[in-house]
């Protein structure tokens, strides 16, 4: 295998070793959400201070909706968890699958791609 047909393999496979692992690494990142700036807190309690009587009593409206369609599930159970069921085991912040996953798809497009180079490699020999 000549150098630059190595050098050419070596390349694509840490593209796509890449295009495989910057997003999942991405998905992977840790951290807490942000929380709200002042800012966005001062312009909040400047728009409730803003509003007109007409809005406030839409709004009230609307709460008072909420509320009654509450009571009137309250009985009904919302999800698996809240019928009483136990949450899945494993179902935490666990990301080893999520790796073993990436990497495997790395490790697949990196062979597929080997494959394709080495057929178009042995194709311009036997020509």
């Amino acid at each position: 295998m000549s150098r630059h047909l190595r050098l050419r393999v070596a390349v694509l496979t840490a593209v796509a070793a890449g295009a495989v692992l910057v997003p999942a690494s991405a998905a992977l990142a840790s951290g807490s959400t942000p929380s709200p700036s002042a800012s966005a807190t001062a312009t909040a309690s400047a728009q409730k201070s803003d509003r007109s009587p007409a809005a406030v009593k839409r709004a009230q409206d609307a709460r008072a909706k909420a509320a009654a369609a509450a009571k009137a599930g309250k009985g009904a159970p919302r999800g698996g968890v809240a019928a009483g069921e136990a949450p899945a085991a494993g179902s935490g912040s666990s990301s080893t699958g999520t790796l073993v996953a990436a990497a495997g798809g790395a490790l697949l497009l990196a062979g597929a791609g080997t494959v394709v180079l080495r057929r178009r490699a042995a194709d311009r020999r036997n020509g």
